[in-house]
């Protein structure tokens, strides 16, 4: 225990959880051990329900001279109902959560809860020996808000356990690789999805208990599908409850306002006091640990990398310091988990390693990519050719980072619409356009993101207090269109080529960058099995005898095509294979006539083989 508080001071300490919080058994006597942080504190009590929340019988006594607050009650159940009452230097007394609950009550309530976490046992052993960081595998995640997804009869959140029979079986059969789930630590306003949070080792309550937490994970685990965590080490809420002023000082926060406050409303953790970097890493270590998740997706990373997030003010070398540190014990002590930083800013290295002065991520969302795609996707297709690098542009900085393409929830709320009404033209157009959209992502270099819904295209901006409506697939453009998004990820995850060398120079070269009048795109992505061709029309033209250029000779076969009837298009396809003639085109030798019907993303397949020149 004492080394675990000594590497705590340090800031060196990934494993607090194991001495902080409420802990059951001492010394083989049945009851529950406390440990809290409080060093400006004059005393600490435990009250609870089992004191009648007086804790004048239950002071705690200084485990160290550095802060380090501890006592032992025998005899108290799980379950059992807490909080510290912290006497201030000024001798005032406040009551609040324990940093390091393991569970909360649900909102507006505000006790921290003793629960035993080592009760579940999993059935994901497979899983965890077979995970792997997926640099050189396809992963396609579905962004989920637990709370919005589906409801209850009531249009009441469901417990988790409810999740085992719908989100399992949907997730498995529309051909996702993930889940990334949004915040689950606990947090007293609903509106801000857990972005805003008390609970940092504590799942919240409004979906049920940790174990049934576990059990998701291990289900989804058996099923082959990975959990990405949300987690969010930028800020915090002011709720008096959790860790603001948490012992009558700044402890978590910065000392100094303009450095403590935020655009949010919340405050700022202060990452370079030692104790907190080894409170957060901790936290980020407890989840991966303790609810077998299979990576964490950090939110706000920009807003750590410069002060309060203004590049003005210049870079926060602290919370540089923190990344480094936290990315490198993480990757150490988990090396096959995904690290994933929401960056919106241009700093160099994100995904490079710490050794290399890196910040040590292995993924960085592709944010401008996000942009640039929807801006250009929104013009009149008449004036696209003045915006042509809208689409070639991510191709000349891809390489310098591991990106993964996001249409996440921050796409489709607060006004900005849901992605299908971001597109240009009618009802018919629209769906046109968006499985154009969804074919040029899935043929892009880099893992991708889908926030639910945009699988359904759902016409209506997410609202965190209702549910998908689902209902829409009832409606033949919506169920089309879901089936031509399932189309993509089994396509994406069978044929190797379109993931394998996302992160090399290999794997992908331009056809044709440079058609601006026409505005049609041609890419290819290879690897030693395949090789696909990628056409994008972006216009309402069609073209019966387009002829575009191709490295090798063979058969050609059409392998998806986002205007096939089945996906409700016009149905203007390759139906035959198509064999490629000598003759030089694009900088090819080789060349096809295809047709291209308007808005179309077409694939086209060549399988290579041992005895032609496709080596």
């Amino acid at each position: 225990m004492y080394e675990i508080l000594d590497q705590f001071h340090a800031g060196h300490c990934i494993d607090i959880h194991k001495v902080f919080g409420a802990h059951f058994g001492f010394e083989n006597t049945e009851g529950v051990r406390f440990i809290v942080y409080a060093p400006h504190a004059k005393s600490v009590q435990v009250i609870g329900d089992f004191n009648n929340w007086d804790g004048h019988q239950h002071y705690m006594r200084r485990l160290n001279d550095r802060g380090v607050w501890e006592l032992f009650i025998p005899g108290l159940p799980e379950w059992t109902l807490y909080k510290y009452r912290i006497e201030t230097p000024e001798g005032h007394h406040i009551d609040k959560s324990d940093p390091v609950g393991f569970y909360h009550e649900l909102r507006p309530k505000t006790s921290s809860i003793v629960v035993s976490l080592n009760n579940y046992q999993w059935d994901d052993q497979d899983w965890m020996d077979r995970r792997t960081k997926n640099f050189d595998q396809p992963v396609s995640i579905y962004e989920i808000h637990l709370g919005s997804w589906r409801r209850n009869d009531k249009d009441e959140w469901q417990d988790l356990d409810d999740w085992l029979d719908e989100l399992v079986p949907y997730i498995k059969d529309n051909g996702f690789t993930h889940v990334e789930i949004m915040p689950l630590t606990e947090h007293p306003f609903d509106g801000s999805w857990g972005y805003q949070a008390t609970g940092y080792f504590s799942p919240t309550s409004r979906y049920g208990t940790p174990d049934e937490l576990k059990r998701l994970v291990d289900t989804l685990h058996q099923h082959d599908i990975g959990v990405i965590l949300d987690v969010v080490p930028a800020h915090f809420v002011k709720d008096a409850h959790g860790l603001a002023q948490f012992d009558g000082r700044p402890l978590y926060e910065y000392e100094r306002h303009s450095d403590a406050n935020n655009e949010w409303g919340t405050l700022n953790f202060d990452l370079w006091k030692e104790e907190v970097r080894s409170f957060l890493m901790s936290s980020f270590s407890y989840w991966l640990e303790t609810y077998h998740f299979d990576g964490l997706r950090f939110d706000a990373v920009a807003h750590m990398l410069h002060w309060d997030g203004n590049k003005n003010r210049g870079e926060n070398a602290g919370a540089l310091a923190f990344i480094r540190r936290t990315n490198y014990y993480l990757s150490k002590r988990y090396p096959t988990v995904m690290l994933i930083a929401e960056d919106s800013s241009d700093f160099q290295g994100v995904t490079k390693p710490t050794f290399e002065m890196g910040l040590g991520f292995d993924y960085k969302w592709d944010l401008g990519w996000m942009n640039d795609t929807l801006k250009y996707y929104s013009h009149d297709p008449i004036y696209r050719k003045y915006s042509h690098h809208q689409i070639t542009f991510s191709m000349f900085y891809f390489p310098t980072e591991r990106f993964l393409l996001p249409f996440s929830h921050d796409e489709v709320v607060h006004m900005k619409g849901s992605l299908i009404n971001k597109l240009w033209g009618n009802y018919e157009q629209r769906f046109s356009q968006l499985r154009n959209l969804m074919g040029y992502m899935f043929a892009h270099p880099g893992k991708k993101l889908n926030f639910m819904g945009n699988e359904i295209a759902d016409f209506k901006e997410w609202n965190e207090e209702s549910k998908i409506d689902f209902d829409i697939l009832k409606y033949p453009m919506h169920s089309a269109f879901l089936r031509y998004f399932r189309d993509l990820n089994l396509i994406y995850r069978y044929y190797s080529c379109l993931s394998k060398y996302d992160y090399e120079d290999k794997g992908f070269y331009w056809i044709d960058a440079d058609n601006s009048d026409q505005s049609i795109y041609s890419f290819v992505r290879e690897d030693e099995e395949h090789l696909i061709v990628t056409v994008l029309n972006m216009t309402p033209e069609s073209y019966e005898d387009y002829q575009i250029g191709v490295p090798h000779k063979g058969e050609y076969i059409e392998l998806i095509n986002s205007e096939k009837d089945i996906y409700n298009g016009c149905n203007m396809c390759n139906f035959e294979p198509i064999e490629a003639t000598a003759g030089y085109a694009h900088h090819q030798p080789y060349h096809l006539n295809i047709r291209i019907a308007p808005f179309a993303a077409i694939y086209l397949l060549l399988e290579k083989t041992q005895d032609s020149d496709n080596l």
